[in-house]
């Protein structure tokens, strides 16, 4: 560094008394360094030319040298001191913080205005501040904006003044209410009208109810480019993928604000609903079976895929219904008993992703149109918002932010009952506990007259057998009580019955202190509805290995517009038992969360579906507008890739997308034609390790077809054709699994962390390529002997059919089985007093940097991509969500027929790279 030009400029800080060395490195810190020198005067100085003292010299030394010992103790002080600002947590600290002590918590406020008044520190206030020629022009527009809407009130007060004195009928606000729940009966609903000082900022998107406390602490959508047109939050700006995981998992609560999930309100009969759902495709044994009882009867609500009516094969996405309850339709029982109507009219709620809300919007009026009699379709985007929380914590939360409220006239088995119950399961520290889908209905008060929120006193140990008893009888499911939430009337009441901030601070500052206010027959009372959900159904290796046992629920709050702020606040603000408060999280969490869980994220794990392929396109355009930015010698060249003899050089497709284009239509005509003369038998041999399936080896179905080539229009299917059950032996009839994609999910058996857009591939052909597939099967056949002392121990610690492809480490990561300690010693001490062992090729896996590593296979082995995929906190390894082709893992079997595996060996390669890693994919 001494080399460097701006040496010089740090060397002229350093103090005269030390002279400077060109070969030595300058402090790190030269101001630190600067404030500990003193500076001196040699003694030569006091002398003149004849060798005499100089009296008044000597003592202006040293008076020299008494200053520069003051300043340089001072200095020093505070150089090694921290301003106040500084001593803030990073999630607390506010720019402005350093010149405005308002901005400083209480505590600090007294130090850092000695500090500011002793720096001399130019602060700012407001009042005193003197307003810019921009700022002015601002000014006097809303001064006479607020002028001309007084006059304009005014002026209507007076027209009403004189109609009620001529006798003329004045539309109130019911009528209002009424007229406009008419017209937004199938037709979409409009965007509310933002407040004056944000709606130029709303012109094209709409905010969420939190976005004034989002803006200021995550990284937003851009503004000129809303996701789903609104502003949503991505992440916070501080670093929380590990916080994230812990909150969500061991301790904590993590919080989402999705009111951005549409909502579509359906009334109508209960025939002609039923009606709907079945035309959209929803099983029968739900509609009209055992298993939907409690769905019916609305004490349980049902998620699953929904299709479009002309084409079975189109499906759509996942959704979540409710049914509002029976018990709301008793004035309706008694007209039909008096023979005024023929059908008790029921709701029902349909939460969508905002993706696939279009298109959802028009299949049910389609739909809602040919039903006898009709069904009235309703968009509730933002009449109804939602929260989602997961995590230990997330119970305890909920709890204490909501307080519910009784009416008087209400018995002990409607919400007094449901008071009750929602208050003793706060010992839950999963929502999984609960009954599956089960919903909790009720309303509660206003969470700003208990703010802040106080801790929940844990419940006594003696509890937890009357905690069982209600989880195990669930008293919810008997008594079904109403759900108010589908009652527009109840919903507007709440919204405009909130009480103003500063009456919520007048009535607290007449409550005695420690105390809540006196509650008030005109405070609100907020409709909501809880739905806890659980994981999806858990893949064989999850549920075999427990390494998927566990895992956390989700809440999902649902609740009125407008009264989201508070709520949100509340749960923002509580303090946990475990310590600390919930986290807040975006659209990046909320895809980790669903990662880590296993659990597929819709639409980018799923391709397949319209919102999916429109989603993948979009993130494509990005990853190439980032890679173009690189300059050439830091990016990826993928033209010049080198992915071995069986590949030609260059990336396979398009390096930062997922190309299902080419998968599909990737071949040539010639390599087409040839596949096309081949038997079922030639490309349909099968390979076994051990006794058990590894992989399909050979291509079911020739993309030659025309119809097995679809540009863009793939399509997904939920459920992968019944796993493991024998198709048709006809190769006509299984055309359609050629375009077919089907999510699974990917793990890898030794090192290596997938990424986005890598590749996955089928084990190679035994025939054209005998010895790659050798090679390829000696490293999978390894993996699964290699054991160390801890599988030793434990020899139950297999996946299925005796297979161990998870090592020690990731087992012990994962939880699954303790061994003991003495064990675990004794075993390490054999292993290091037993004599080395020599290194036999034969059972030694071979590692990346091997010259005999196997290269990846060809473009006809080519079966899918990964649309996720990082390392998986969870569970210790590298695991990836991703597609494939259905008709390229098709087992074809000359006896059998054809048949899907539930599971298998894959290659994975990461685009760019020419080292595939083995791992295992399963349906999920």
């Amino acid at each position: 560094m001494s080399t460097h030009p701006q040496s010089s400029k740090r060397k002229q800080l350093l103090p005269p008394s030390q002279p400077s060395n060109a070969h030595q490195r300058p402090h790190k810190r030269v101001k630190i360094s600067t404030a500990r020198s003193i500076l001196s005067q040699p003694p030569d100085q006091a002398l003149n030319l004849n060798g005499d003292l100089d009296v008044s010299a000597f003592v202006k030394a040293r008076e020299f040298e008494i200053k520069a010992l003051e300043d340089s103790m001072t200095t020093s002080k505070k150089a090694l001191s921290t301003r106040a600002f500084q001593s803030v947590p990073r999630s607390m600290r506010r720019r402005t913080a350093s010149h405005n002590v308002k901005k400083m918590p209480k505590r600090l406020r007294a130090r850092a205005a000695k500090e500011m008044k002793d720096d001399n520190t130019p602060t700012v206030s407001a009042r005193r501040r003197k307003p810019t020629s921009h700022v002015r022009l601002r000014l006097e527009t809303a001064r006479k904006l607020h002028d001309v809407g007084r006059r304009a009130k005014g002026d209507i007060a007076k027209e009403r003044k004189e109609a009620e004195k001529n006798g003329e009928r004045v539309a109130d606000a019911e009528i209002a209410t009424t007229l406009e729940t008419l017209s937004n009966i199938n037709s979409l609903k409009k965007p509310p009208k933002a407040k004056s000082k944000f709606r130029k900022r709303q012109l094209h998107k709409s905010w969420l109810p939190t976005h004034l406390f989002h803006a200021k602490r995550a990284v937003m959508t851009e503004p000129k480019e809303p996701l789903w047109r609104f502003a949503i939050p991505l992440t916070p700006t501080e670093k929380t993928y590990r916080i994230t995981h812990r909150a969500g998992t061991l301790r904590g609560c993590m919080a989402w604000d999705m009111s951005y999930m549409s909502t579509v309100g359906l009334e109508g009969a209960e025939a002609s609903l039923i009606g709907l759902l079945r035309a959209i495709g929803v099983k029968e044994e739900m509609l009209s079976g055992r298993k939907g009882l409690k769905w019916r009867d609305g004490t349980r609500f049902w998620e699953g895929w929904v299709r479009e009516r002309d084409n079975e094969e189109r499906w759509i996405s996942q959704i979540k219904t409710v049914w509002s309850a029976e018990k709301g339709d008793i004035e309706g029982q008694n007209e039909i008993a008096m023979g005024k109507v023929k059908h008790v009219k029921r709701g029902m709620f349909v939460r969508v992703p905002p993706s696939a809300f279009l298109q959802l919007w028009n299949e049910l009026l389609k739909v809602a149109k040919i039903q006898k009699p009709a069904v009235m379709v309703q968009d509730l985007r933002f009449e109804i918002g939602s929260l989602e929380l997961t995590g230990p914590g997330s119970t305890e939360a909920l709890i204490a932010a909501l307080r519910p409220v009784t009416r008087a006239k209400d018995d002990d088995t409607t919400n007094s009952s449901l008071a009750t119950i929602w208050t003793s399961i706060a010992s839950v520290t999963n929502p999984s506990a609960l009954p599956c889908n089960a919903i909790l209905a009720f309303e509660v008060s206003d969470p700003r007259l208990q703010h802040p929120p106080r801790t929940v006193k844990a419940p006594l140990s003696a509890d937890d057998e009357k905690l069982f008893d209600l989880l195990s009888t669930w008293p919810p499911d008997t008594s079904k009580p109403l759900i108010s939430l589908f009652s527009r009337d109840t919903r507007l009441l709440a919204q405009r019955s909130l009480p103003s901030q500063g009456s919520i601070n007048r009535r607290k500052g007449v409550a005695l202190p420690g105390s809540d206010p006196e509650p008030l027959s005109a405070d609100p009372r907020i409709p909501i509805l809880l739905l806890a959900s659980r994981p999806e159904t858990l893949t064989s290796d999850e549920t075999s290995n427990n390494v998927g046992r566990g895992r956390q629920g989700t809440w999902t709050l649902l609740l009125p517009w407008k009264c989201l702020p508070p709520v949100w606040s509340s749960l923002m603000y509580y303090p946990l038992s475990s310590g600390g408060n919930p986290r807040f999280g975006g659209l990046n969490e909320k895809r980790q969360n669903c990662y880590e869980t296993g659990i597929p994220w819709f639409p980018a794990d799923y391709p397949g579906t319209q919102a999916g392929f429109d989603w993948e396109l979009r993130e494509r355009e990005k990853r190439k507008i980032e890679w173009s930015k690189k300059p050439k010698g830091r990016r990826i060249e993928f033209a010049s890739l080198d992915l071995g003899e069986s590949n030609k050089k260059g990336e396979v497709g398009t390096g930062w997308a997922c190309d299902w284009e080419f998968l599909f239509g990737g071949k040539d005509l010639g390599a087409a034609s040839e596949d096309a003369n081949k038997t079922a038998t030639e490309i349909s041999n099968e390979a076994h390790i051990d006794g058990e399936q590894v992989v399909n080896t050979g291509d079911s179905l020739p993309f030659t077809n025309s119809a097995c080539v679809p540009q863009m229009h793939f399509r997904y299917e939920p459920t992968p054709l019944k796993l493991g059950t024998p198709l048709p032996a006809k190769t006509d009839a299984l055309s359609p699994i050629c375009s077919t994609l089907s999510t699974v999910k990917i793990t890898l058996l030794h090192r290596g962390t997938p990424t986005s857009c890598a590749r996955i591939y089928r084990f190679p052909s035994a025939e054209p390529d005998h010895l790659l597939r050798a090679a390829w099967m000696k490293v999978a056949t390894v993996s699964r002997k290699t054991k160390d002392f801890r599988q030793s121990i434990h020899p139950h610690k297999n996946g299925p059919s005796g297979e161990s492809y998870l090592s020690s480490n990731d087992n012990a990561k994962n939880g699954i089985g303790e061994i003991p300690v003495h064990h675990e010693r004794r075993a390490l001490a054999a292993s290091l007093i037993s004599a080395a062992q020599p290194f036999d090729a034969e059972t030694a896996t071979p590692t990346a940097n091997d010259p005999t590593y196997p290269s990846v296979p060809g473009l006809e082995d080519l079966i899918g991509y990964i649309t996720t995929g990082n390392f998986n906190l969870g569970e210790g390894r590298g695991t990836g969500i991703g597609s494939i082709v259905l008709g390229k893992i098709v087992n074809w079997e000359k006896e059998k027929g054809a048949s899907v595996p539930k599971g298998g060996f894959c290659i994975v390669r990461n685009a760019g790279e020419a080292i595939g890693r083995v791992a295992r994919w399963e349906f999920v």
